[in-house]
């Protein structure tokens, strides 16, 4: 079977972070640029193979001052680590899910992580471009990742929890 390439389609994809703050609300954030490229046997995504990089400039959690201090020295360093990479070690079909796993690169720290990738079908566009979509879910600790600034609460607990959720709604060109 001849293996076919996938490039993302930024305008119909989305990738975002979800952190509990004081302990009691999620903040949710996202990265507004990145790219992904996706190569299967054909149209069968089991045992394809994904790389991903996410510009950490391109952070945005709706408040500018917390966005300024997720790309400083205390979180992702940005000017040093301008990036976030993935780069998948294996895919494996889960039902009518695919089990993603890869090694994740954050703030120059290489790590293996687990994915889940819901398969949401294969269109055509009106333009005759075929697309795939898939909903992507996992959760890290963003401070095996070197992601450890924190501040203790006189009432107990930490401001910024270490697990970090990823939740992506992404669509797949397939080139010619």
């Amino acid at each position: 079977m001849a293996t076919t390439k996938w490039t993302l389609d930024p305008t119909h994809s989305e990738l975002q972070f979800k952190v509990k703050h004081l302990m009691i609300t999620t903040v949710t954030g996202s990265l507004k640029s990145f790219s992904s490229e996706l190569t299967s046997e054909g149209d069968d995504f089991s045992s394809s193979s994904i790389s991903f990089k996410g510009d950490i400039d391109s952070i945005d959690t709706g408040n500018k001052d917390r966005d300024n201090h997720l790309k400083s020295a205390d979180f992702f360093d940005a000017e040093k680590f301008p990036a976030i990479e993935f780069t998948s070690t294996s895919v494996e079909k889960d039902g009518d899910d695919y089990i993603v796993k890869g090694d994740l690169t954050v703030k120059g720290n290489t790590k293996p992580v687990k994915l889940t990738a819901e398969f949401g079908g294969i269109a055509t566009d009106p333009w005759g471009n075929t697309k795939a979509g898939f909903t992507l879910s996992g959760k890290i600790n963003r401070a095996e990742f070197g992601l450890t600034w924190n501040a203790a609460l006189e009432t107990g607990g930490v401001m910024v929890s270490e697990d970090v959720r990823i939740l992506g709604e992404l669509q797949f060109v397939k080139q010619a």
